[in-house]
């Protein structure tokens, strides 16, 4: 199940889209949820890596990859490409219900597998059921979650099974021998769709950067959220990321409510990235799903009465 609002639907069918491969990948159902997307060519490539060096090589127009899952958290290669390794920008988010099941051969019996193959997001989010059921098994990487089913399918092997949607496993003629396997019961994947362009305003939109420090000082992260709630700019996300460049050094990836058209928010980061950090835009995009945006002016009753409210605790400072 997907969640995502018609206003951020193209009313244009793109060219060439990629995902991550092969066909029967979250990621390729992710792009299926998307009307645009599934009337345009979908291509399958072997890794987010590929993805991101087709949108920016020209050969697809748009891309879909893995940005995080409720149980793991963020999917780092998506994070570094964007930071570091790609132009692409992000155009939308599509939020996408995630169910694993745990497939063989025909014949195989959970007692016996001695491998578990899937991509390292879908193992890691179903450790607590390998830890309990499979203990005695080894796990390997694949490049997907279908890539996998499609190994053990032409390993033939009785004691190999993989984690894979339980699509991926009908498509390929495997048995299902455990189902909704995940370690909880609510377990979501939010893709993106990445491109070379920045898209038009819809109204429910958030906007993510990336923030490289210029100098390492007391205050520094400070001073540039406080910019952020000076204007009343919900940051909805701060997280750090290695820069790459030595131990300790980081930068900062922000996610905020708004759009770069806006005022407020073009004053924010300009302000930001002459006072304090260097800048690297991700792209303003709408939001998946029913999430509630709301910005907070400066001039609202809330930020009148903290007004009053920090004023008359001031007051009461003994003097010196």
């Amino acid at each position: 199940m997907t969640d995502n609002p018609d206003t951020i639907l193209s009313n244009e069918t793109p060219g060439k889209v990629g995902f991550l491969g092969p066909k029967g990948t979250f990621c390729h159902e992710a792009a299926l949820s998307q009307p645009d997307l599934a009337a345009s060519e979908l291509v399958p490539f072997r890794s987010i890596a590929e993805v991101f060096e087709a949108v920016d090589s020209d050969l697809v127009e748009l891309g879909v990859v893995p940005l995080e899952n409720t149980i793991e958290g963020s999917v780092s290669l998506t994070l570094d490409m964007l930071i570091f390794d790609s132009e692409a920008m992000i155009q939308r988010e599509i939020d996408h219900n995630i169910s694993l099941c745990l497939a063989g051969n025909n014949g195989s019996e959970l007692a016996n597998i001695k491998t578990v193959i899937s991509h390292p997001h879908a193992l890691a989010q179903c450790r607590s059921f390998i830890e309990n059921n499979l203990s005695h098994a080894i796990t390997k990487a694949s490049d997907s979650t279908a890539s996998a089913a499609n190994m053990v399918k032409h390993s033939n092997d009785l004691a190999i099974a993989a984690i894979c949607p339980t699509e991926a496993a009908r498509a390929h003629n495997l048995e299902i021998l455990d189902s909704q396997i995940q370690d909880r019961d609510v377990n979501q994947t939010r893709f993106i769709v990445i491109g070379k362009s920045i898209c038009a305003p819809s109204g429910k939109d958030k906007t993510s950067i990336v923030g490289f420090q210029r100098a390492n000082r007391p205050g520094s992260l400070v001073a540039i959220l406080t910019e952020f709630a000076e204007r009343g700019i919900d940051l909805t996300k701060l997280e750090s990321r290695p820069t790459k460049e030595g131990l300790g050094q980081y930068c900062f990836l922000m996610d905020f409510v708004g759009h770069i058209s806006e005022k407020n928010i073009a004053d924010t980061l300009t302000k930001i990235r002459i006072e304090q950090a260097d800048i690297k835009f991700l792209g303003s995009y709408g939001v998946a799903g029913d999430t509630e945006i709301k910005t907070l002016p400066a001039n609202s009753k809330v930020w009148k009465e903290t007004d009053v409210w920090l004023t008359d605790l001031l007051n009461k400072v003994k003097s010196s």
